[in-house]
This record gives C-alpha cells, structure tokens and sequence, in this order.
C-alpha cells in the first residue's frame, strides 16, 4: 500500500492534516468496525485497510502541533545519516530558508518551516535506521506540501539515492535503476548528486 493509497482509503487528499487524518480514521472505523458488523467480512476488511493505513500516514505526517525548532539549524545535507550509508554520499550544502518568497501570511510561513525541520529529524532517524521506504514516503509527503522548497526536493533525491544503493546491495538492479533516475529527476540540477548517481549506475551495469 502506497502513500496515495492511504489517503484515498480515508478519503482524505494528499498532503492532508495530521488531524485530518486522524478525524477521518475515527469516523470511519466506527462505521467498519467489527463490533458493530458482526459476521459482515467486508467490513472487517475494510477496518483492517483503514486501520494499516492510518498506521502508515501517523508515521510519515509529523502532528500539527510541533516544537519549536533548536537554536542550532539542522544543515540541508543528512549529516548524521553519514554513518548508516556503505559509502559517501556528498550533498549540496544550502542554508535553510527563514524567510518565505511567496505572499503566505507570516504564521503560515513560519508553521511550514517548523513542519520542514521536524520532518528532517525524523527523515534523518529513518535514513540512520536504514528505513529507506519510510523515509521516502516522509519526503515525498513534505514535497507535497513545500512543492516548491529546493532544499526539500533535494532531502527526496537524497532518499532516492541511498534506496536505489541498497536496492543495488541486494541485487534488485531493475528496482535500483527506477530510484535513481527518480533521484536525478527530483534535484536535477544537482551536479554533485548527479555524479554521485553516474557512479551508482556504473556499479549497477557491473552486476547485471
């Protein structure tokens, strides 16, 4: 089950609220649950789709609710992702945006980048756990929502890069070249990265 997936089974849009997401899983587990459709198997399946479904949405949409960021701004590269990958990913290094070019009202564009930086820690902890499908679905969710934030679509090349070199390890070479060529169509004017890539694909060509 893909992330659309999930939100079409909660009838929700891409890139809808944490409470939105939650509101509409409560509402529509009391009308599938099996205690109030006894014997009713469709509606056991239905509960059980809603249900993995919820489970994956509350794990990749940060709550509406979020802290305020640290004093010390995270870089845009996955610093401390470093550690869990086999070799050195070099990730162009930009400084985070405080100030929003578009005309959103400041409150608006201040609850935008405290969701951006939250979601960056957790994205960083599924990189260092090597949870790389987690942690592309919690980027292409925030590219969603900051479609037009550079810096973001670069944190999705990134993902797409470092599944595509697992992928690679574990000899799924048709999967692999799939995720890097999303990788250089996310951040293609990342000349860094698209050498990085050119480097992985030639890897991938020695093992088929």
């Amino acid at each position: 089950m893909d992330l659309g997936d999930c939100y079409r089974l909660l009838g929700l849009r891409s890139g809808a609220s944490f409470a939105d997401i939650k509101a509409s899983y409560r509402r529509l587990a009391q009308q599938y649950h099996p205690d109030i459709n006894p014997g009713d198997k469709k509606a056991k399946d239905k509960f059980i789709a809603l249900t993995e479904a919820y489970k994956i949405l509350i794990t990749v949409v940060p709550p509406d609710e979020i802290a305020e960021p640290s004093e010390s701004t995270p870089n845009s590269g996955f610093d401390d992702a470093k550690a869990a990958r086999p070799e050195k990913v070099s990730v162009t290094k930009t400084t985070p945006q405080q100030k929003s070019t578009t005309s959103k009202p400041p409150n608006i564009v201040e609850i935008e980048q405290r969701l951006k930086w939250k979601t960056y820690e957790q994205l960083q902890r599924f990189l260092q756990e090597r949870r790389f499908p987690q942690a592309i679905a919690l980027a292409e969710a925030l590219v969603d929502r900051l479609s037009q934030d550079a810096e973001v679509h670069q944190w999705l090349a990134v993902a797409y890069q470092l599944w595509g070199r697992e992928l690679i390890a574990t000899n799924q070479l048709l999967k692999a070249r799939i995720y890097l060529k999303k990788a250089l169509k996310t951040d293609p004017h990342n000349k860094t990265l698209w050498g990085e890539v050119q480097r992985d694909f030639q890897k991938l060509e020695q093992n088929m």
